[in-house]
């Protein structure tokens, strides 16, 4: 947890602090992977801590990953009077509102006077909720204008790139724009870590096929017993790290035998104590110091909450801009307007 949560859980009792800082931890952790458990982490800490912003902030994060939008919006309300005004939720609290199916209430926030006052990040993440908000309206046009704000077109990459150029792929492509493919390739060229899924939608577009090269994890490389019927005996099978699954000789066929029969038995194993594990949340669960970790993002979508994630600009825009963001060629088109309303023009 960073020094300004701590400082906060300061004001309960020792070892009430300790309880909610764990079930912190915990949500934060498994926020990406996991969002319901993570959920309920956050609203075990709630229950111990709802005077503490960072604990009402915390509910409403991973509330908002669970899909409870009524109650993300509630509680991300609750941290911004807990925390003197603080408006860096407002992208969450109106794609919240977009989540529950009130365009007009997303559309209020997102022209507010607090939402002038956010920084870089901030404010491209209430456009591309903008623009999602837009394409619910059925205002496919407006919805790309929305998007052609001057850091679609920085040279270089920032933390908010990836998004902002899936995002506009993703406008393109539902306004049927030719330009979405060339969007898309530079949306997959800046996803490094494969977050967005820009790859396959572009390849998609272009009618290609794309073949995954990347080896299996070793869990899904065991074999099942029926897979070596027509397999050559003369060498012997491995798993990628050169362990022998199978001898060369006919003889070892029961002992192969036996040992197909014991792998359901193991999956069903470890299915079992996964169900266990998962069964509510302790709340004097031990967890050592492990630092939060912020909610992922992933790419908006029309009719759905955006998914936004929230990360420190710092370092990682220092990083960041010495890298170049992929060339394309870049097509900003003025749309009609739709039922009368001009569209937002790019700042």
């Amino acid at each position: 947890m960073d020094a300004d949560a701590r400082a906060e859980l300061r004001t309960l009792p020792k070892e009430l602090a300790a309880k909610v800082a764990r079930h912190l931890v915990m949500a934060g952790r498994l926020a990406e992977e996991e969002p319901e458990r993570a959920y309920k982490h956050a609203r075990a800490a709630r229950r111990l801590g709802s005077r503490v912003g960072v604990v009402r902030e915390a509910a409403g994060i991973a509330a908002y990953h669970a899909g409870e939008w009524a109650e993300a919006l509630a509680e991300l309300r609750a941290a911004r009077r807990l925390s003197a005004g603080d408006d860096s939720y407002l992208p969450v609290m109106a794609d919240c509102e977009r989540g529950l199916g009130r365009p007009e209430r997303a559309l209020d926030l997102i022209k507010s006077a607090e939402a002038r006052r956010l920084d870089p990040m901030g404010r491209v993440e209430l456009r591309i909720v903008e623009s999602g908000v837009r394409r619910d309206l059925g205002q496919q046009d407006a919805a790309v204008v929305t998007l052609q704000i001057p850091e679609l077109r920085d040279r270089r990459l920032r933390p908010w790139s990836v998004r902002l150029f899936y995002a506009y792929a993703d406008a393109l492509a539902e306004a049927g724009r030719e330009e979405a493919s060339d969007w898309f390739a530079r949306a997959a060229a800046a996803d490094r870590d494969g977050e967005t899924d820009a790859a396959e939608r572009y390849a998609e577009l272009e009618g290609l096929h794309i073949v995954d090269t990347e080896e299996d994890e070793l869990g899904d490389a065991v074999p099942e017993p029926g897979d070596f019927e027509d397999t050559s005996l003369s060498e012997p099978m491995t798993t990628p790290a050169g362990e022998v699954l199978l001898g060369q000789a006919a003889a070892q066929d029961d002992e192969g035998a036996s040992a197909g029969e014991a792998l359901p038995e193991a999956r069903a194993d470890a299915q079992g104590e996964a169900v266990q594990s998962d069964e509510g949340v302790s709340e004097d669960e031990a967890v050592p110091g492990q630092e939060s970790v912020k909610p992922g993002e992933a790419g908006a979508e029309a009719g759905s909450a955006t998914d936004i994630a929230f990360t420190d600009a710092g370092s990682d825009v220092a990083e960041a801009a010495e890298e170049e963001a992929p060339e394309v060629p870049a097509v900003f088109l003025e749309p009609k307007p739709v039922d009368g309303e001009r569209p937002p023009q790019a700042e």
